[in-house]
């Protein structure tokens, strides 16, 4: 070993030489080279740079250039200019691959976006905006699945304008800056293929809205001129608004109208049926609901549905006794079946219960009820129950004195869900939902 510290020495003397006279040479021609330290006892290579030490080891031998220069950090400035030439290639790039995006293909994507993907689309240009309202994208949309529908409610504060809608999906609540209805207390009473049914407290004037679009259409009163409580019903003509709807309200004398927007006027297809027994007492609690072309009506005297097919005019009367202790029932629909919702009130306990109508038999079957633990949070109160929604979801106004509560029923998985407060953008006050129904969202119907 003595032979390695003899070396080491050498190797240390000609160091302090090359220090003190090669330095200023060798920096005036070149780089430094670079000196090798073997250290025969660990087996590896110290890389010592003249004029400071490295400290750097590496267990392998590598053989360096003696004129290779160590690495120079960059400027800053230089990095920007690489980063910005490459982002502007790939700029040049995409805008190359976009010209030549085959532009029916758009519809097709766009079509397949959540609502509020598609809203944030419109925004870009007007070639877009025009292209979600073109036929061809409202075709695309209505053969897509869409997901759950919204609710379109009321406000108890100040109805002619404060609206709020409710996206089920994203659990929160949307307040259009803009009223839909003109300066009158309107309420929702029916919704078809995205378009909902406004109603005025006169129950003549009748108004048509997209509230995605906030688009609104006032059309025609109906023909009666005395004041009297209707139930309205509301149904397409195919599988889109495109193809038409038909409005229809009913009272309980057996007068009925039927509004057609093809032909945007309102006709009276037929007579009562003189067999049904009159006056109908009609439950107008509950929204009349539509499978196909088909509306239902609750009727309370006789416990039962009445159906009217709209496209044939066929009535048809259903008598189906209610279930027990039942108090704030409403019908339902889902995937062409008729539901019925409503409260059970026994004793000093309260529940919300769902039922199915079995066609066989004319009954009202019991499929699903509240879970008890939050049924217990009404023992003991006067419950009031108000169905905001009844097609596929349901959105139920659970009142009470001091006590509000919205709850959603998903009629597919059934499942209970709690809905978060209604509050306005720019107030902490809770809202408090007077009335609503529930809508398919589809930006491209128009009224």
């Amino acid at each position: 070993m003595g032979e390695v510290a003899a070396l080491r020495q050498l190797v240390g003397q000609v160091q302090e030489l090359w220090d003190l006279y090669g330095a200023v040479h060798v920096h005036a021609h070149g780089p430094l080279p670079r000196w090798y330290l073997l250290d025969f006892e660990h087996g590896s290579i110290k890389d010592d740079h003249c004029g400071g030490r490295t400290g750097y080891s590496s267990e392998l031998l590598k053989i360096m250039e003696t004129n290779q220069s160590p690495p120079r950090k960059r400027p800053r400035r230089d990095k920007n200019r690489e980063k910005a030439s490459l982002l502007n290639s790939d700029e040049t790039m995409k805008l190359d691959i976009w010209r030549e995006f085959p532009e029916d293909l758009f519809e097709t994507v766009i079509a397949r976006l959540p609502v509020a993907a598609i809203f944030r689309f419109r925004s870009v240009c007007r070639k877009w905006c025009s292209l979600v309202g073109s036929d061809n994208f409202s075709q695309q949309y209505s053969e897509v699945p869409h997901g759950m529908p919204w609710f379109y409610t009321i406000t108890h504060e100040n109805a002619s304008n404060n609206v709020a809608m409710y996206d089920p999906s994203r659990k929160k609540w949307h307040h259009p800056s803009i009223p839909l209805a003109p300066a009158k207390i309107v309420i929702p009473v029916a919704s078809a293929g995205g378009l909902v049914c406004l109603l005025d407290l006169s129950h003549r004037n009748f108004y048509i809205c997209n509230p995605l679009t906030q688009s609104l259409k006032e059309i025609p009163p109906r023909s009666v001129q005395a004041w009297s409580r209707v139930s309205v019903g509301m149904a397409l003509n195919g599988t889109t608004s495109s193809e038409g709807y038909k409005v229809m309200w009913l009272r309980n004398d057996g007068n009925h109208e039927v509004y057609d927007s093809m032909q945007g006027m309102w006709s009276r297809p037929g007579d009562f049926p003189p067999s049904f027994k009159l006056p109908l007492a009609l439950n107008f609690r509950s929204q009349p609901v539509a499978v196909g072309s088909t509306l239902y009506f609750m009727c309370s005297e006789p416990e039962g549905v009445l159906s009217y097919d709209v496209s044939t005019g066929i009535w048809t009367q259903f008598i189906i006794p209610l279930p027990l202790h039942l108090t704030d029932h409403t019908l339902a629909e889902f995937q062409g079946r008729i539901m019925l919702v409503g409260l059970v009130c026994k004793n000093a306990a309260t529940c919300v219960c769902i039922w199915e109508l079995q066609r066989m038999t004319l009954l009202w079957k019991e499929v699903d009820r509240m879970p008890n633990v939050w049924c217990l949070e009404f023992y003991g109160k006067h419950m009031r129950m108000t169905c905001l929604g009844n097609s596929g979801l349901l959105m139920l106004s659970l009142k009470a004195k001091r006590m509000n509560r919205l709850v959603i029923y998903d009629l597919l998985n059934k499942e209970w869900q709690k809905v978060p407060d209604c509050m306005l953008p720019c107030s902490r006050k809770k809202q408090w939902i007077a009335c609503g129904t529930a809508f398919s969202p589809c930006p491209s119907a128009l009224p």
